[in-house]
């Protein structure tokens, strides 16, 4: 916008509204050139020029005082952007706003111009205001506080704040509720969550097709073994099962045990005993922390957290656990579903048919070290493998379990744009082409099964606007940028995402996992 050309009055109306004299005709009165001339008591013509394109006159009309002024007519100013600049004697006698000649400043006009503009006395500066009552209401700073106890001035605090520093965002100033930001000492930097997803979706993020490279096997007892040994063959005729009570086994169940970072240090175990190069990779993580980030796109009201760790060159994303409220039988029941699902949707040479399920062991578990590629940053993972099948000619590929409440007509918008995000980011990142997913009931009951080819989820939402995967990709990337130019070699860090879910914080840790440590020292 070209300010110069806007005629605007600073006083809020123009010129047009001044008193003209009753002839016609526009007067000014030039000043003089001393406080000497005595027969003149500040003679007050009206002076305005109705528009912009006539030019400002002079005569040497009567004054309504008798006394006659002194002085030729006022010299033509330039124009200035496209409007005539107003004339020294126009300023003089802008003085007089009404239709009589009485002074503006009355007798004291002459002491009044010989008043310095500057003066030689200091500026007063008031003592900063302390205040220590955070729970006032209305009656806070720049709103009054007459009517606050303990207020000594009963005229209110004023409209204009007082000199000093203000006052800083501190004690949830203006962070809201869940304030956990940067008056956290350990802070360190933030990536605000401010692009929409119509920006995001503009973005082309390439994602490289995963690639395995190794894998590993956990087997009963704890023990880790470099092999696929405890990979499990997908049952086909899973749909024999419907009806099967999912209960069953519950009492000898073995939950997992959470390892920390143990379960980290065998993933490096397993680069280090294949002799994985890491010379060109920017990340090393579990899938489980890329879910995170993906997720986090359109789920904004899931906290989560892990550890970031670099180490020459390369960022390692270790996995934290946070603390979950206590879980009553019917949650661990809901949980032991999912894992006896699993059983009854593998083979088990031990188990014969229609034999019930006797014992299931959460620690067994078979993970594959997946390498790719998103966007700038090659990503070495692993991912955790339910089961596999092979096609007619023996191509093997890995199949996702999951196991979901039946749906209903109420509850299906929300399967699709929550559950089935997540089910899409899990097997499109490590490169999972199918997902079967076994319904239940209340009572946990198989009620139907069903079977999803990972490439065609992204179509069945992408009519209803539910997500797009793309956005998913973009947001990553962002964070990843972010996160890689961010973090220093040899330090430690804490990515975490926690209310009020407005943006990535990252936090200064104190440590680094011993397996990490390890890792780098036997490299």
């Amino acid at each position: 916008m070209d300010f110069a050309k806007q005629h605007a009055d600073i006083f809020g109306e123009d010129d047009d509204d001044e008193p003209t004299n009753q002839d016609g005709g526009t007067h000014s009165s030039s000043p003089s050139s001393s406080s000497s001339s005595s027969s003149s008591s500040s003679s007050s013509s009206s002076a305005a020029s109705s528009s912009g394109s006539e030019k400002a006159q002079s005569s040497s009309g009567n004054s309504r005082s008798g006394a006659t002024t002194g002085g030729g007519g006022a010299a033509e100013d330039e124009e200035e952007h496209g409007e005539e600049a107003t004339t020294n004697n126009e300023y003089h006698d802008r003085a007089d706003f009404g239709d009589d000649d009485k002074d503006l400043f009355g007798s004291d006009n002459e002491e009044y111009t010989r008043t310095p503009a500057t003066s030689p006395f200091l500026i007063p500066v008031l003592p900063v205001i302390r205040n220590n009552n955070h729970n006032q209401g209305r009656g806070g700073f720049g709103r009054g506080g007459r009517w606050q106890p303990g207020n000594q001035n009963d005229r209110g605090a004023g409209i204009l704040p007082r000199p000093g520093p203000y006052l800083q965002r501190g004690h949830n100033y203006g962070y809201g509720k869940f304030s956990n930001g940067r008056h956290d000492e350990r802070f360190v930097s933030e990536l605000r969550l401010s692009k929409s997803e119509e920006t995001l979706s503009r973005k082309v993020i390439q994602i490289q097709e995963p690639c395995e490279l190794a894998c590993y096997s956990r087997v009963e007892g704890g023990d880790v073994i470099f092999d696929e040994s405890s990979l499990r063959l997908f049952k086909r005729l899973i749909t024999e099962d419907i009806g099967a009570d999912l209960n069953q086994g519950f009492d000898t169940f073995t939950a997992k045990n959470d390892l920390g970072s143990q379960g980290f240090g065998d993933l490096l175990a397993c680069i280090r005993d294949k002799n994985i190069p890491l010379q060109n990779i920017h990340f090393v993580t579990y899938r489980n922390n890329l879910n995170k980030i993906l997720a986090t796109a359109y789920i904004r009201n899931e906290p989560w957290e892990m550890g970031v760790h670099k180490r020459n060159g390369v960022v390692y994303l270790d996995v934290h656990k946070l603390p979950e409220r206590p879980q009553n039988e019917m949650d661990r029941r809901r949980c032991y579903w999912g894992y006896c699902f699993e059983s009854l949707a593998t083979e088990d040479p031990g188990r014969g048919d229609g034999e019930l399920i006797h014992h299931v062991d959460a620690n067994i578990e078979y993970c594959s070290v997946i390498k790719t590629k998103l966007g700038a940053h090659r990503i070495l993972m692993g991912a955790e493998m339910d089961c596999c099948d092979s096609t007619d000619d023996g191509r093997r590929f890995y199949v996702e379990l999951k196991t979901s409440r039946e749906l209903e007509y109420h509850t299906e918008e929300r399967f699709e744009r929550e559950k089935l995000l997540k089910f899409w980011i899990q097997s499109f990142l490590a490169g999972v082409p199918y997902i079967v997913i076994g319904f239940r009931d209340d009572s946990g009951r198989l009620v139907r099964t069903e079977r999803l080819r990972t490439k065609d989820i992204t179509q069945r939402v992408k009519t209803k606007n539910y997500w797009q995967g793309g956005v998913c990709l973009a947001f990553a990337d962002e964070v990843l940028c972010w996160l890689y130019g961010t973090v220093k070699e040899n330090e430690d860090y804490i990515l975490q995402f926690a209310p009020p879910f407005q943006r990535l914080e990252l936090l200064q840790a104190q440590s680094c996992p011993e397996a990490i440590t390890n890792h780098v020292e036997q490299l």
